[in-house]
């Protein structure tokens, strides 16, 4: 898939406009064999510096099984439709580009599973939907290049 396929679909996805101020999300971890694995749900914090053009995000998990995260993203606009991003955990920069409705987001992540961390790729689509206020992520996630499972959420703009 490329990123360009969605330069005519609307409404336009500004993800500084869409992530600042308050989002939630709800989601599922599902494997390759296509078991649900985890459920959870985020409660996001965004705040869009104009002026550095930084997009600061909050992410706070809670997990079906009562674990909680907090992941905090820093990103930069780096042209008019491009981003980099950092979160611990992340390696190396993050990478996304929005075209339309859409934005693609990929990036190699330090993933803490049954106590250990594995290293995994990142290829993560977002799509507004025409409300404007839900958005659909896909996530999928590999190691060694076989994908091992795919992270499906449901955003949605508060306020």
């Amino acid at each position: 898939m490329d990123v360009q396929d969605y330069k005519n679909t609307s409404p336009e996805l500004v993800l500084e406009d869409y992530f600042n101020g308050k989002t939630k999300a709800s989601g599922v971890f599902q494997d390759r064999f296509g078991k649900v694995r985890r459920r959870f749900d985020v409660n996001i914090t965004g705040t869009w510096d104009k002026e550095n053009q930084t997009l600061k995000l909050v992410e706070d998990f809670v997990y079906d099984d009562g674990q909680t995260e907090q992941r905090i993203w820093e990103l930069t606009k780096t042209s008019d439709k491009t981003f980099e991003g950092y979160a611990d955990g992340v390696v190396g920069m993050a990478n996304g580009e929005l075209s339309g409705n859409a934005f693609n987001w990929q990036y190699t992540f330090d993933l803490s599973y049954q106590d250990k961390t594995m290293r995994v790729k990142f290829d993560d689509w977002m799509f507004l939907m025409p409300d404007g206020k839900t958005l659909f992520n896909k996530a999928s996630i590999y190691k060694y290049g076989i994908r091992i499972g795919d992270v499906y959420l449901f955003f949605e703009k508060l306020g």
